[in-house]
């Protein structure tokens, strides 16, 4: 693992301007920076960039945070991956702590093989460009195919010399181990020799998400039908073909600004596509779909349309990719080519207008898909057409949201003209029988009542969820301030009775709100906002001044760094309407800190209060004797009268 001084020392000399400048056109506002968002498509700017604070915001899409999450949000770095990124970028040597033999062997070697498929990457393209061979026989058959020569490079596409040890002699001479050679699979050794692998084929170098080589793909170009047409690397420490994409480094931008993954079988799919304008394609290197590769697709967007061949002859078995990007509760539409044709053919031949056109046009809902695929074999046979249906609702029972299963159900009856309540009834039957929790019937009116419920249950979590909002804005703006504040104090008069006084209190924010929460014993019911708020506690209470947002946003839990970010930089927004040239000022909170402070924490007990009084009345309703609750519901009224009217004076 990485030493937390070396992330310290990342954090401490990564500017943030000068990382996102590479990616994005920013100008000067202000003290800040301004440019067109990299995530959507706008005219406008709504990028802001704080040189001061070491944050960015997006308020197009709503995403922010620090550099590292920059990196992590647009190249789709893991967290280690940006923290090695900037190390590499600013010539700091990363320090790893200390690791068992084992451990450190185990990262040698796989950092060791890296560097040879990295090495055999080079090699192949070398050989594609500069022998008389690799022009001659690989540079032939990609020109045949249509591929331009950016579109090589672009890919790494390379060529295997029509040699048994051509990379294996070459590769030794420069000092890499045969031991990594195999392991990579790159030389098959033998007891009297070494063998190429991928000898006298085309190269398709596969790479993973942050553009590491991890392993090949190879077409062999001769006609002997004795030798497989294409050849994948062997499964190794560095290469795992169910979790590895043709294309995603490619496309993973494109893919997160265009909000769909569109997947197709073969890498040459994949750099046709591309060429033609579709940046936003990958595909599985010719194996089954897995749920790893559904699921690093999911990192980046939750709509994938599945691209099939016009006489693609296993269409049917494909329907299996369908249900499992079902069960990750991602999107799915499929589009068929016209017959004759797959993505490459299809690409090549189209201007990308006509294609996008094409794809928008003929993608259609799964459920559509799969029962216009099955109709047909069930028209005069009511058996097979109940086995038909019942095969949809299957896939529609792998949907994890109950709300888009009803839609689905909704949909299916339609298209193969059957009654709801019959599909409700096979889908509680499905649920049955895989012993899920869900064992009742689903009926429409019941569903209908639960998302009222789910409703109403939302609009009241939404009142907490923007009061404790409330409570991190004030602490991440104001919390180190010292301010006074008034204190109540009850005290009894001459005839008894309770009078309710104030005195004056000199604290800090941070301090007046977490004793202020202590004493009502209330805790954040959010769980970022809650980690968010102990964090701030934290920092204050060590005395370590005013805040040090660099410091606090050292994680890689984007979520909690994008709500810092979206709190922090809320005022900035108005710097990219240039307001202020306007003669339109806006208005700064910092002279009613205290009025702010004491009407969020009694907005907050009031809630409570009010929960507690609707707690309370359920209640008597099941009580035969309820005088006791009853009174208990009139000192909770009491008390909610009077904080209205303490409320009624802060405001």
């Amino acid at each position: 693992m990485i030493s937390r001084s070396t992330i310290d020392k990342v954090y401490e000399t990564a500017r943030l301007e000068e990382v996102i400048g590479e990616y994005v056109t920013l100008k000067k506002s202000g003290a800040n920076f301004k440019g067109l968002s990299p995530f959507t498509q706008e005219r406008t700017p709504s990028f802001m960039v704080s040189p001061a604070k070491q944050i960015w915001k997006d308020f197009s899409s709503g995403k922010g945070g620090n550099v590292i999450a920059f990196l992590m949000e647009h190249e789709h770095f893991t967290y280690p991956e940006a923290i090695r990124y900037l190390a590499k970028k600013y010539n700091i040597e990363i320090e790893e702590t200390e690791q068992t033999p084992e451990e450190k062997q185990i990262k040698d070697t796989k950092e060791s093989m890296f560097l040879v498929v990295q090495y055999a990457a080079a090699f192949f393209e070398k050989n594609l460009w500069e022998t008389e061979a690799g022009k001659s026989i690989g540079l032939t058959y990609f020109k045949e195919r249509g591929f331009k020569d950016e579109s090589l490079k672009k890919f790494a596409l390379g060529y295997s010399p029509d040699s048994y040890d051509a990379l294996s002699k070459q590769a030794q001479k420069e000092g890499y181990k045969l031991d990594f050679l195999e392991k990579t699979g790159l030389v098959i050794v033998n007891e009297d020799r070494q063998v190429d692998r991928f000898r006298a084929r085309v190269i398709f170098p596969i790479r993973s998400m942050s553009g590491r080589v991890q392993g090949f793909g190879g077409r062999i170009l001769s006609q002997n039908n004795k030798i497989a047409k294409y050849l994948n690397s062997p499964e190794s420490e560095i290469y795992n073909k169910s979790k590895a994409l043709y294309g995603i480094f490619e496309s993973k931008q494109s893919i997160a600004k265009n909000d769909v993954c569109y997947l197709v079988e073969g890498y040459t799919d994949v750099i046709q596509m591309h060429q033609s304008g579709i940046t936003n394609v990958v595909s599985s290197s010719g194996t089954a779909l897995t749920v790893d590769q559904i699921r690093i697709i999911n990192r980046l967007t939750s709509n994938i349309v599945v691209l099939f061949d016009g006489d693609a002859a296993g269409l049917r078995a494909s329907l299996r990719g369908i249900d499992l990007i079902l069960e990750q509760g991602m999107n799915v539409r499929v589009c068929t080519f016209p017959e004759g044709d797959d993505p490459d053919s299809f690409a090549q031949s189209r201007p990308t207008e006509e294609i996008n056109n094409f794809l928008e046009e003929q993608s259609k809902d799964f459920i559509q898909f799969k029962a216009s695929l099955l109709s047909d074999e069930g028209k005069n046979d009511p058996i097979r057409k109940a086995e038909i249906i019942r095969e949809i609702v299957e896939s529609i029972h792998k949907i994890p949201d109950a709300i888009k299963q009803e839609i689905y159900i909704q949909n299916c009856a339609e298209i193969m003209q059957i009654s709801e309540d019959a599909l409700f009834s096979a889908l509680a039957q499905i649920n049955q029988k895989n012993k899920q929790k869900a064992t009742k019937k689903f009926i429409p009116n019941e569903s209908v009542a639960l998302v009222k419920k789910t409703t109403d249950l939302a609009a009241k979590v939404d009142r907490v969820f923007e009061l404790e909002r409330q409570i991190i804005s004030i602490l991440l703006t104001y919390g180190n301030q010292k301010l006074d504040f008034e204190e109540p104090i009850s005290t009894t008069n001459e005839q008894g009775e309770l009078i309710e006084e104030t005195q004056k209190i000199s604290a800090k924010v941070y301090e007046k709100i977490f004793l202020d929460l202590q004493q009502d014993e209330i805790e954040l019911s959010h769980e970022t906002f809650k980690k968010i708020f102990y964090k701030l506690i934290d920092f204050y209470q060590s005395d370590q001044g005013d805040l040090n947002l660099e410091k606090i946003m050292q994680t890689d839990d984007l979520i909690q760094n994008e709500i810092i970010t979206d709190l922090v930089m809320k005022e900035e927004q108005y710097q990219l309407h240039d307001w202020e040239k306007r003669n339109v000022f806006v208005k700064v909170k910092g002279s009613e800190v205290v009025r702010l402070v004491s009407e969020t924490i009694l907005s907050m007990r009031r809630y409570l209060i009010d929960q507690k009084i609707i707690e309370l009345q359920l209640e008597t309703k099941e009580q035969d004797d309820n005088q006791e609750t009853l009174r208990e519901i009139q000192m909770y009224q009491g008390l909610r009268n009077i904080i209205s009217n303490k409320l009624h004076r802060v405001i």
